[in-house]
């Protein structure tokens, strides 16, 4: 029967239709029958090929098969076939090529295929298929091509595949294959092996060196996302015939081996995603057949080597997210055949070439996050008319955007965001027929925003940070003034424009004065009538906003979170203010914003930070805070430029965190939970006075004491309660556990995250080892400085030391201080204190340590 094309056949007669028992082949390769797969086949027991593969049939593995003994091919893959493959094909003595690939089938690889020692070809992959990977697999002598890839196969990969000499194609891909490549030590045997591919499997342990005593044969190596370390083997230079590496997305931590310069034929090298480090070797240039270069995500330093001018060939480069900082060579904008070049989020200098037009093929180009400079090269509108993504964004190019610019029409995404260009926004924007995606945002762009195309539809965030431009009401933008009437709003201004300055300057420093001298009578604790009461009281636009930023200039940035960026401004009325500018491209920011404005626009003490008022559009999102000039508690902790907190200082902090929380906690008109309490959300004002901050993640809780609430947003590891890392639930417990490790951080100088604590140690395990006879080996070593505290230390080593099974908390302040940190960060939530008891305790080791530090100054002075 011979096979047909695109039949018009749907159906199948079935076995009552037909019956042709001297058939021996039946080919209908890729048609578009459906049904089931004919029975009417088992009768004819000559039958020696059947191929029905890449049609729509909907069937099971015919059992029927098995009564078929003259069969030596078996083609059905690529159809709707479902459940186990039926162990009796292994009576099939005969078969030497099995396709039941791209299907559903599922249930284990039976063990009586291991009978067909004929086989050639096994071909189960992209399947449903689950079990170990079969030990039988080695009883195959012929075996060229074994591909059992996109399954759900577990366990270790055994070494009897090795024993399949004639072996060329080796596919385990997409399964959940564990454990080391030792297994790879079998395959050396096989010289005629063309494909190793055994990505998307958590393997781990290093790559053995014996890797280059794979066949030289060997074409494409693919060994992605899985979990191997160390480095490549230099060993790998052995195999010449490679054409094709990819060790991506691994946890290769190494250099780039020279050697790899010997891979005379390689035309992909695939590395990223790992962590690698060193320079790019100078010999890459050596790769003279080159198309694929895939170097991102890797902690790669130094120059792009100029002999990269060599790899005429190259068609798709990316180097970015590495620590990079050369100047790009110009070369890479002189290969005709470049598609590809993505070298964002390194620290590259220099200006572009005024010369692109070479670049005839370009497709992609991504240069942003850089710290590159200068005008936008004019013959950027000569690059062939095919570019379809540029992004030079945050950089420092300046000027105009060229005319040029007007050739690129098949753009579908243009991000200019973050540099310094001036002017006004081209016109011929609007007729970009497929440009669906514009970001001009932070620049020095100024005048009316042109109606149509891509303008239609774009939003605010877009377009903010550019104080001049006008003409879009829907977004919020003043209209454009008439020019007759621009003009004589210049004249006028230059009269009084002055006088205006002048009265401001003076209302302002009158205000000022007043505020600062009825400041001083008043405490934190009480309300007042300063400027930041009389913020909150007025609207803050985001034109004043922008302003205040100076067009949110990085020299103005604070801090960068996880929703937005803070930056520090001054106002129209002269109040210094910080401003947390939302990132509306993070789904999660405006639940941010919402949360933090829910819970502190009533809370008021004098260890919160106060919200002062807030701009809140569609397309904008910014919240005003204090302004805390002495920053952050994880830069004073963990900063060798600072001079470090004295006991004193922290002891104070770490009473002034809970006393915030106890309020929030037990006393707020609603239970506040913050559940992400860390040394970065604990801010410094003038007097070093804490002020709990970032509520962005907060929960309202019932009153109910032991209520729990679902988190849907996590905090950050290595302060996170077990309940609300392994169950999403948070509680006041919660907080507790953030607050001890926290108070653990602050006495001991170590991070939770630092490198020391790997596998099952942390830092309250490390304390609680050290706790009590040995809490100096592990207090901050900045702490015991000064005369004072060694005194103070050494007193409380004499005390823990000689009566450790008998320590009174109340008498040993350093003592009490962990003992409240580990208990605090109990894994059991019921083993915890609460904030309440806390500040009781806090202040009673304040008390204690100041009575000590007075009674030893006065027997000093006595002696």
């Amino acid at each position: 029967m011979e096979r047909g094309c695109e039949s018009g056949w749907k159906n199948i007669p079935e076995n009552r239709s037909f019956s042709l028992p001297m058939l021996q082949q039946f080919d209908l390769y890729q048609n578009k029958f459906e049904g089931q797969i004919p029975l009417g086949l088992a009768s004819s027991q000559h039958l020696q090929l059947l191929s029905v593969a890449a049609n729509l049939f909907v069937d099971v593995v015919p059992v029927w098969l098995a009564k078929l003994p003259q069969l030596t091919l078996i083609s059905m893959g690529d159809n709707a076939l479902v459940g186990p493959i039926p162990p009796v094909l292994g009576n099939l003595t005969m078969l030497n090529f099995l396709d039941i690939s791209y299907s559903n089938i599922s249930g284990d690889i039976p063990v009586e295929l291991g009978e067909l020692r004929q086989l050639t070809w096994l071909h189960l992959s992209d399947n449903q298929l689950t079990g170990l990977l079969p030990e039988f697999l080695g009883n195959y002598s012929k075996m060229s091509v074994l591909s059992l890839g996109w399954n759900r196969l577990t366990g270790p990969v055994p070494s009897t595949p090795g024993n399949n000499r004639p072996l060329v194609y080796l596919d385990i891909r997409e399964n959940h294959l564990q454990g080391d490549l030792g297994f790879l030590a079998s395959l050396c045997d096989c010289r005629q092996l063309q494909t190793l591919a055994i990505s998307n499997n958590p393997f781990s342990g290093s790559i053995p060196s014996y890797f280059g005593n794979l066949s030289t044969n060997l074409v494409v190596v693919e060994a992605k996302n899985n979990h191997l370390v160390g480095g490549i083997p230099e060993t790998l230079s052995n195999l010449s015939g490679l054409r094709l590496i990819s060790f991506s997305n691994n946890h290769l931590t190494k250099e780039i081996p020279e050697s790899i310069s010997k891979l005379e034929n390689l035309q992909a090298l695939d590395l990223a995603g790992n962590r690698m480090v060193g320079q790019i070797p100078v010999q890459i240039g050596m790769l003279r057949n080159i198309v694929e270069l895939q170097l991102s995500d890797n902690m790669l330093s130094g120059s792009i080597p100029y002999a990269m001018d060599n790899l005429t060939m190259l068609e798709h480069v990316s180097l970015s997210y590495n620590h990079l900082s050369s100047t790009i060579p110009s070369s890479f904008f002189y290969h005709s055949n470049l598609i590809q070049l993505d070298l964002s989020h390194n620290s590259l200098t220099g200006t572009l070439p005024s010369e692109l037009s070479h670049m005839q093929s370009m497709d992609v180009m991504d240069l942003s996050s850089n710290l590159l400079g200068g005008s936008l090269p004019s013959s950027f509108g000569q690059v062939a008319m095919l570019l379809t993504y540029l992004n030079l964004s945050h950089s420092s190019f300046k000027g105009l955007v060229p005319n040029s610019f007007g050739r690129l029409t098949n753009l579908e995404t243009l991000d200019l965001s973050s540099n310094n260009l001036s002017g006004t926004i081209p016109e011929y924007l609007v007729n970009f027929t497929y440009l669906s995606s514009l970001n001009l945002s932070f620049n020095r762009l100024e005048g009316q925003i042109p109606n149509g195309g891509v303008f239609s539809n774009i939003t605010l965030q877009s377009l903010m940070g550019n104080v001049g431009l006008c003409g879009a009401p829907h977004l919020g933008l003043s209209p454009c003034p008439h020019k007759s009437h621009l003009t004589y709003s210049r004249h006028i201004l230059k009269f009084i424009l002055p006088v205006v300055i002048i009265g401001v300057g003076a209302f302002a420093t009158t205000m000022y004065l007043m505020v600062r001298k009825k400041n001083k009578k008043q405490s934190y604790g009480t309300a007042s009538t300063s400027m930041t009461d009389l913020i909150s009281h007025r609207l803050v636009s985001y034109h004043e906003i922008a302003r205040a930023t100076e067009n949110f200039n990085e020299d103005n940035l604070l801090g960068t979170g996880s929703f937005g960026k803070v930056f520090k401004g001054q106002l129209d009325d002269g109040l210094v203010v910080a401003i947390k500018v939302l990132n509306m491209q993070v789904e999660q920011a405006v639940r941010s914003f919402d949360a933090e404005c829910q819970v502190l626009r009533m809370a008021r003490h004098r260890n919160l930070i106060q919200i002062l008022n807030a701009c809140s559009s569609l397309d904008f999102k910014a919240l005003l805070l204090q302004y805390m000039p002495n920053g952050i508690m994880e830069t004073h902790l963990h900063n060798e430029i600072r001079e470090p907190l004295r006991f004193i200082q922290r002891l104070d902090i770490m009473l002034g965190v809970p006393e915030a929380m106890e309020y929030l906690h037990h006393h707020h008109f609603q239970v506040v939970l913050h559940c992400d309490l860390k040394p970065s959300n604990v801010l410094f004002d003038d007097d070093m006075t804490a002020h709990v901050a970032d509520f962005g993640i907060a929960k309202l809780l019932l009153r109910d004491d032991n209520s729990m609430v679902s988190a849907s947003m996590p905090g950050t590891i290595g302060y996170m309660a077990p309940e609300l890392a392994f169950m999403g639930k948070a509680s006041r417990k919660t907080d507790m556990f953030s607050f001890g490790i926290m108070l653990l951080e602050v006495f001991t100088g170590k991070r939770p995250t630092n490198a020391m604590f790997v596998g099952e140690s942390s830092l309250r395990q490390w304390v609680s080892q050290a706790f009590p006879a040995k809490l100096v080996d592990v207090l901050d070593e900045k702490l015991q400085q000064g005369e004072e505290m060694n005194l103070a230390f050494h007193h409380q080593t004499i005390n823990t030391s000689s009566s450790s099974s008998s320590i009174s908390c109340n008498g040993n302040f350093l003592v009490s201080i962990f003992q409240l940190g580990l208990e605090c960060s109990d894994d059991s939530p019921s083993q915890r204190a609460s904030m309440s008891d806390v500040v009781v305790r806090l202040k009673n080791i304040k008390k204690d340590y100041s009575a000590f530090m007075a009674a030893t100054q006065s027997a000093q002075q006595r002696s």
